[in-house]
């Protein structure tokens, strides 16, 4: 029996374009090793902000620390990349 990978089929007017939109990340991530810091950072900026929201201050103030942890992740991987360039 063959297995297959769950995937997200991207349809654009009729056509299935799932290939190059990954093969597009993929390239985009192998370039940009911190986009996903930058990623985690606005995700869990907007956590906090939802969090806020619903009057939880200390759940967000944590959420919003860890965001900018990994906005400083970021910075330091910069500051790496930079000087071995």
């Amino acid at each position: 029996m063959k297995k297959s990978k769950p995937s997200i089929r991207v349809k654009y007017r009729g056509r299935d374009v799932t290939l190059s939109v990954s093969s597009r990340l993929k390239g985009y991530l192998r370039e940009n090793w911190g986009s996903p810091f930058i990623i985690a950072f606005t995700i869990m900026l907007m956590a906090a902000a939802g969090y806020l929201c619903y009057g939880l201050e200390s759940v967000a103030n944590e959420v919003a620390v860890y965001a900018y942890y990994s906005l400083v992740d970021r910075l330091f991987e910069l500051k790496i990349y930079e000087r071995l360039q």
